[in-house]
């Protein structure tokens, strides 16, 4: 019996498409006659060495009939996989498992995320800018929101227990931009309280944008979303705070350059995302991102201990970008989207 090749419907937020990548790099290894639907968007399969031309746009013109027709249809659920939600693997290895047929998982590269010349100068740019304003040499870009995040009348909370509380962001906020330019990547701006020290709000819709400043920040700090998982792909070093999922699942643990914070250590449930539509769990997880000031206190030392060691930018131009010409008055410059009211106190 001829085997038909696969068409993989990759699904879900940014997080989970770049989680996907090791997998359908090994896959890729001994199968060419294979193609990516992005369900999940193309951010991050555009100028992949490997699989980019096998990756296309679910809106792509003719998909079907020239590209899909004649493949079997495969849509990889890592969630439904049994090693992870029995915390025997992380997202990127039940992936693998699915995807290459592994009853096992194995050990994986970090995730190939290719910034370009282009992103990767426009990133340095938005920095240099914000750290001119800020009066600060070095940076952390800070993720306090995940993808189940509200925003309901200016109340912010996240009902799965994924995202930061706004009271205690702020006050980690307050604190690290004594020192350090402080980069909210955000959609939702919130007050953090009178300061005589900015932090800034840039307005950047491009999330490869995202990627490239990442690679070129001092560190990153986040939750359970996809800022993480860029920064395992571009090496940058990490604090993670996690509260109703497992870091083993979601995180990076045993990597010396992330360090994971589990507020929901001996308290929280397994929430079965994808697997049930109860919200039990949910209910019993509500307060598992919610910080003592020890918490707080154990963030915020880690990051100014990862902020004290120096960082090579990975930036192929050495021309290093001052703060005077670090503003670009075209509109179509990354940089312009940094602006007065991007800034807080």
């Amino acid at each position: 019996m001829t085997m038909r090749s696969k068409a993989f419907f990759i699904n879900g937020g940014a997080g989970r498409v770049i989680c996907s990548i090791p997998a359908l790099e090994k896959y890729a290894e001994n199968h060419d006659d294979f193609i990516i639907v992005a369900e999940g968007g193309m951010n991050f399969f555009k100028g992949h060495p490997v699989l980019h031309k096998h990756a296309y746009d679910i809106w792509h013109k003719g998909l079907f009939e020239d590209k899909i027709k004649d493949r079997d249809c495969v849509t990889p659920e890592p969630y439904r996989m049994w090693h992870y939600y029995n915390q025997q693997c992380s997202l990127t290895q039940a992936y693998d498992m699915e995807i290459n047929g592994l009853d096992e998982p194995r050990e994986l590269p970090a995730p190939n995320l290719k910034v370009t010349k282009q992103e990767g100068v426009g990133a340095l740019q938005t920095i240099e800018q914000i750290k001119g304003q800020c009066g600060k040499d070095k940076c952390i870009i800070i993720q306090p929101f995940g993808r189940g995040v509200m925003n309901t009348d200016g109340y912010i909370f996240d009902p799965t227990s994924r995202s930061f509380n706004v009271s205690d962001i702020a006050e980690i906020v307050n604190d690290l931009k004594k020192n350090y330019a402080v980069i909210i990547m955000s959609e939702f701006q919130f007050d953090c309280g009178k300061s005589k020290y900015n932090h800034a709000f840039p307005e950047i819709p491009d999330i490869r944008l995202w990627a490239g400043m990442i690679q070129c920040a001092d560190h990153f700090l986040g939750c359970d979303s996809v800022g993480q998982h860029i920064a395992k792909s571009v090496g940058t070093t990490s604090t993670v705070v996690v509260g109703s999922t497992y870091p083993v699942n979601i995180s990076y643990p045993n990597d010396k350059d992330f360090d994971i914070i589990d507020l929901g250590e001996g308290r929280r449930t397994f929430s079965p995302l994808r697997l049930t539509t109860e919200d039990a769990q949910d209910m019993q997880n509500d307060e598992c991102m919610t910080m003592t000031k020890d918490d707080i206190k154990n963030v915020i030392t880690s990051c100014r201990k990862r902020l004290g060691k120096s960082k090579d930018i990975p930036i192929v131009e050495q021309k290093q970008i001052s703060q005077q010409d670090s503003c670009c008055e075209d509109p179509a410059c990354p940089t312009s989207t940094v602006t007065k009211k991007g800034f807080g106190k």
